[in-house]
């Protein structure tokens, strides 16, 4: 469980989702560091076999298993595991059916990567299903992990991806099937889960975070947090953003700035920069309305810097102390 001063105190799986480019791989992982406190284990989850948690954790490509990649900032533990949907379908045909070396030779005969590719849904299924497994598992008692992080599918696939259990339970009117896919769906729904979005102070990926907030409320499905990737700091005060904004800079007061640099003016270097500095305006401008029509929509918002020089696990620990510090862990 995350912190009493967290917004999201009793909340185990933490599912983020955003638009693809906007970094929702680099948010998850940080949010996992970040909900690692002390005494606490976190398990980070990836779905779509890209290795992109391995790759910011400097780590070797994950096998289909649990392991330890990391140390949270307070001193907990972070785990991650890529779900695959193949060792998947084998646990979930061993768990229900008992089938055991059965299913491994299903697997010979190709049957296995036909139900994974082919049927419509079973993918899905079977990796939420896994998700699921991990919020539930206990040992001695009490939750082996305190939280869950999902790296989700992108805002335009999120919704059907975390609905398809759903449409399961409407084929499978009884047995093991229905009753998997019921639990699934009641945890998806229940106040433990929250879906972050994650957007950048671009209109696309603005609008699509709002389309998507709409759909996962239509679906009744826990909206969390916005976490707003990547945000620049102003580099010129107000007075001067208006001014270049309306064309409206002392093209003398420039043309000394750039001779106290050391720099030779030329007509042509000034106008440059004048130009310059008028589309930084307009692009603050931009981010302004951006982040206006983000904070309409009503949800606990969080804002996290570029860093310039990439991200790596240094700058993953730098976001994580900006999510604790701002509530989300």
């Amino acid at each position: 469980m995350v912190s009493p001063e967290s917004d999201w105190e009793g909340v185990r799986l933490h599912v983020v989702t955003g638009k693809g480019g906007t970094g929702k791989t680099t948010v998850a992982a940080a949010l996992a560091l970040a909900l690692a406190g002390e005494g606490r284990r976190t398990l980070l989850v990836e779905v779509e076999n890209r290795q992109g948690i391995a790759q910011l954790f400097d780590a070797p490509p994950l096998p289909y298993e649990e392991r330890k990649v990391a140390v949270g900032p307070a001193g907990g533990d972070v785990h991650a595991l890529a779900v695959d949907p193949e060792e998947a379908l084998l646990e979930y045909l061993d768990m229900f059916y008992r089938l055991g070396r059965a299913g491994r030779a299903l697997r010979k005969i190709g049957a296995i990567d036909f139900a994974t590719t082919i049927a419509p849904g079973m993918r899905d299924v079977l990796l939420t299903g896994k998700v699921y497994e991990a919020v539930r598992r206990t040992s001695r008692g009490r939750p082996v992990y305190d939280a869950v992080v999902l790296d989700a599918p992108p805002t335009g696939r999120i919704i059907r991806f975390l609905e398809v259990n759903a449409e399961v339970a409407g084929l499978a009117r009884v047995g093991p099937i229905r009753g998997h896919a019921d639990s699934i769906m009641a945890l998806l729904r229940s106040p433990q889960t929250a879906v972050h979005l994650v957007s950048l102070l671009e209109e696309m990926p603005v609008q699509e975070t709002v389309d998507a907030l709409v759909g996962l409320v239509g679906a009744r499905l826990p909206v969390g947090g916005i976490v707003v990737n990547a945000v620049r700091a102003p580099l010129l005060r107000q007075a001067d953003l208006t001014a270049a904004a309306r064309g409206g800079l002392d093209r003398e007061a420039v043309a000394a700035g750039i001779a106290a640099a050391g720099v030779g003016v030329r007509p042509a270097a000034v106008d440059a920069l004048i130009a310059e500095v008028a589309e930084h305006a307009e692009r603050v401008a931009l981010e302004k309305s951006e982040r206006r029509t983000l904070k309409a929509l009503g949800r606990p918002t969080y804002e996290l810097p570029l860093l310039a020089e990439g991200v790596d696990l240094g700058g993953l620990y730098r976001l994580a102390e900006q999510l604790c510090r701002q509530g989300m862990a």
